[in-house]
């Protein structure tokens, strides 16, 4: 059965592109690593690692796809393995399915607490409460104190799946319309609330210029350390979803003549302006704003995930009940655009695996998606607080990305060929793409890549060793806590073993696929 899916339109194909891209990371994420990393001093190696790293895959991915969809390909197993003889390369592709699974499995989960925190926004459950009955209400919830989170967990797993039945035009494309256009309505109007905080405001100490001025005052004596370009690479890698698969699968779907070259510029910076513009303009100023700068610097420390979801509602709260309710939901909202943009882009390369090599209904295999979700995302649920959780987002998406990133530009570049790669990209281009970035795609992108793998060799290297945790059990005194981490550290050491299967279990179903297209005299390079 052939997949007839295409695009409604070019805007469309866009938006869910920069849907795509735009997530959670782009609102929690940034900022953090922003301040953790030198202030305005991050933004010199971040624009740096989106010109040589960011825009040179997206081109790659692109034409990758758009070359793959004109043989009927519209995942990177075949569509790596239409690029060259060599039979390898359609195992490489597994990558594209694998993490885009993997990392659905647990997106999903913080994607609800979004649709959670909407509803107990407007229902006032956060009014009167303190700073520290907030953050306990978020530990109450992510301990499953109640079945709450399951509800909303698998009401947001409904809505993805219900969405990707109606194909591309009739579901992602419309979803990615509505939802990227309120993200940043939504977005706008919290940034304008945040610069205009004024000290005495609302309780406010602090202005909230004072945050966004600390968030990008340069402190170049961080410029020239390698954790801080690390930091910017992985941020790039993080924002644009570039090594997961989704970006070609979608491109897979466009006619073998449009343009590729403006639509990846259109999305990649979309999302940089929702990035950049938006991400910095929100939560820092209006934490620092109540909270001051050194607390704050503290508190990103652990990530975003804290400011965004225990902090947050306690200061929206300081402005009064409409506009709780109203930032509340705007600020969760946002968030949530965000997600579901992005987990739609992890549900279509799986879809259309399940439907170009073994010939299942588009409904079906939205279905059969959410039902894989379902069943390798319910670790990351009940066992949260023992590290699985974390375990998914550090191999799935965060290494898997990179080892994908670096291998298919070798394939693209140095294996395909930058003659008919630099093809690719310029044919029916609305735009002249600079030709330096042939020589970039060769040379520099496959360097920084290179670079960014073996510099993060021995965190993996710690990581496999559970070195982290391995020196909490021996400091800890306490036989409770000892019980704890060792309960972790099984728990951590399951997930990784079910990664690994995962991963094996659909290179199977590529072989097998294989296979079928062999018996059935169908192209595959």
């Amino acid at each position: 059965m052939s997949n007839k899916e295409a695009w409604g339109s070019r805007v469309g194909l866009v938006l869910a592109m920069a849907g795509n891209a735009v997530g959670l990371g782009n609102f929690l994420r940034f900022p953090v690593q922003a301040i953790q990393n030198g202030g305005g001093a991050f933004i010199i190696p971040y624009l740096v690692c989106f010109l040589l790293m960011g825009i040179p895959l997206l081109y790659v991915e692109w034409s990758m796809g758009r070359f793959g969809g004109k043989f009927g390909h519209h995942s990177t197993p075949f569509i790596l393995d239409s690029m060259d003889k060599r039979k390898f390369w359609k195992y490489v592709g597994v990558f594209g399915i694998f993490t885009n699974v993997a990392v659905a499995a647990y997106y999903c989960y913080l994607e609800s607490w979004t649709l959670s925190w909407v509803w107990h926004s407007v229902a006032r459950d956060f009014a009167g409460k303190s700073s520290e009955e907030v953050a306990g209400f978020f530990g109450n919830y992510i301990s499953l104190t109640s079945y709450e989170p399951i509800i909303f967990w698998i009401l947001c797993l409904l809505l993805n799946t219900w969405i990707l039945s109606k194909g591309l035009s009739g579901g992602v494309e419309k979803a990615a319309k509505i939802g990227m256009p309120l993200l940043i309505i939504f977005g706008a109007f919290l940034a304008y609330k945040a610069i205009t905080l004024q000290a005495g405001e609302h309780n406010a100490v602090n202005p909230g210029t004072l945050g966004l001025s600390f968030l990008w005052t340069p402190q170049f004596n961080t410029i020239f350390e390698p954790k801080v370009w690390l930091a910017a690479a992985g941020q790039i890698f993080f924002t644009l979803s570039v090594g997961m698969g989704s970006i070609q699968c979608y491109a897979s779907y466009v006619k073998s003549k449009d343009d590729i070259a403006l639509n990846a510029m259109s999305a990649g910076w979309m999302n940089e302006f929702v990035e950049v513009v938006l991400g910095s303009a929100i939560i820092i100023p209006i934490s620092v704003g109540y909270l001051g700068i050194d607390k704050v610097v503290e508190m990103t420390k652990s990530g975003g995930l804290g400011l965004g979801f225990k902090t947050l509602p306690y200061l929206f709260e300081q402005w009064g009940s409409v506009l709780a309710v109203v930032c509340g939901v705007f600020w969760f909202g946002l968030l949530f655009f965000a997600g579901i943009t992005s987990s739609l882009a992890m549900g279509t390369p799986v879809m259309a695996f399940l439907e170009d090599e073994f010939g299942w209904k588009r409904n079906n295999a939205a279905w059969m998606f959410g039902f894989i979700v379902l069943i390798l995302g319910l670790p990351t649920v009940l066992f949260f607080n023992y590290g699985v959780f974390d375990e998914y987002d550090y191999w799935a998406g965060t290494v898997s990305l990179v080892v994908f990133a670096l291998v298919e530009i070798i394939l693209f570049a140095w294996v395909f060929g930058m003659d008919k790669g630099w093809k690719e990209i310029t044919d029916g281009a609305d735009i002249k793409v600079p030709v330096i970035f042939r020589y970039i795609i060769k040379f520099i992108t496959p360097l920084i890549l290179g670079w960014v793998f073996f510099a993060s060799l021995p965190g993996i290297w710690d990581k496999i060793k559970n070195a982290d945790i391995d020196k909490q059990i021996l400091a800890a005194t306490d036989p409770a806590v000892i019980e704890q981490l060792q309960t972790q550290l099984l728990y951590v050491n399951i997930s990784r073993i079910g990664l690994i299967a995962i991963w094996l279990g659909i290179a199977y179903l590529v072989f097998v696929a294989y296979k079928k297209r062999i018996k059935e005299g169908r192209f595959t390079s």
